[in-house]
């Protein structure tokens, strides 16, 4: 099958002839319709962090079930499905309690290293990462990472549930768990952001503040339900947040990763307001804060992990709300593209061109 293999870190996506093994035990063979470019896994193509190369990306993936091992009791063969990069043995104490993003034992979703690899190209071993590996037309994938959706979804829109919006919607309604009435901040208005925003709106939010660099995508953010929005380019944003809140903000969401934005999150907070730190600027990113101020003030920072997501709950509620048109994710995708074009997609995503742009097979 034809697939994107990054040969080392930084050598960009070359198209090879690849081989693909067939499904074992609880493992899914996944036809693959649709697959969303996203920045973290240029990220890992193109730095050295210790990643095991050669390797196949892509973790936004839709498709359709081709093939079952003998242990999969979740999905079936024709099952339109999304795979995610939370990685879970739903075995363990904290997946059985329902906090399967905790998960220690995610190695049990892959196979071990003695076993005959999933993806080979000739007699090399190819690595999945995030063992899903989408860009691609196959992918061979635990059942525990893929989860059924409706009938009926495009399936371009459905690649995005898998990172984008259980990370942005999640973070809102999971992690935070937003009550009707709060206050929200959204810094960092692309496409995470973005479903932040919508499930800030499903959530009740009476505020929204969308915050932004950028103002095609503050006017973006307006469209999606945000009702404020600062130009932090322009103006200073703890400055015009207050003068908007003047008691400061509930839950900030931080979809950037930066030292500085984390600590203009921190200055917006209101008294029992949390910072969730959701987007990585860096490798190391640190913050400071008063200790006595910021337990005074009975402020929290958490960071989020895909949402805190349950994917098999997560994804199929989400594919409802999208179904029913409250995710507005048409709105996200810029363009589609095909797998041969990867590197030039991830051309426009750098210079700022685009929102979002998918593959389709």
């Amino acid at each position: 099958m034809k697939a994107a293999v990054v040969h080392a870190p930084g050598a960009g996506f070359v198209m090879e002839d690849i081989q693909i093994d067939a499904p074992r035990a609880k493992e899914v063979l996944i036809d693959i319709k649709a697959v969303g470019l996203c920045h973290s896994d240029y990220t890992m193509a193109s730095a050295d962090l210790g990643f095991p190369f050669p390797a196949v990306f892509g973790h936004e993936v839709a498709g359709v079930v081709k093939e079952i091992g003998s242990e999969v009791r979740t999905v079936k063969v024709g099952d339109p499905v999304v795979a995610a990069l939370v990685r879970y043995c739903g075995e363990c104490e904290r997946c059985l309690s329902g906090h399967s993003y905790y998960c220690r034992n995610v190695d049990r979703t892959v196979r071990r290293p003695e076993d005959t690899p999933r993806l080979t190209l000739g007699e090399q071993p190819l690595t999945q990462a995030f063992g899903l590996g989408g860009f691609a037309e196959q992918a061979l994938i635990h059942e525990n990472q893929v989860a059924t959706i409706p009938e009926g979804i495009p399936f371009e829109h459905a690649a995005l549930l898998g990172c984008g919006v259980i990370t942005g919607a999640g973070a809102v309604l999971n992690t935070a768990n937003i009550d009707r009435g709060d206050s929200v901040a959204v810094i960092g208005a692309g496409g995470v952001g973005l479903n932040a925003i919508s499930a800030a709106v499903i959530g009740g939010a009476s505020e929204i503040v969308a915050i932004d660099i950028s103002d095609s995508k503050l006017d973006k953010a307006r469209s999606f339900g945000a009702t404020h929005t600062i130009n932090s380019a322009d103006v200073d944003p703890v400055s015009m947040l207050r003068s908007l809140l003047p008691l400061g903000i509930d839950h900030v969401f931080d979809f950037v990763g930066t030292s500085a934005i984390a600590q203009q999150g921190l200055e917006m907070l209101s008294y029992g307001g949390a910072l969730y730190l959701v987007g990585i600027g860096g490798a190391e990113v640190p913050i400071t804060f008063n200790a006595f101020s910021f337990m005074r003030n009975r402020n929290r920072i958490e960071s989020v992990y895909m949402g805190s997501a349950n994917l098999k709950v997560d994804i199929p509620y989400f594919a409802s709300l999208e179904a029913r048109g409250l995710l507005h994710l048409d709105e996200l995708i810029t363009d589609t593209i095909s797998l041969e074009e990867i590197n030039e997609g991830y051309r426009r995503l750098k210079e700022g061109r685009v929102a979002r742009l998918v593959v389709v097979n």
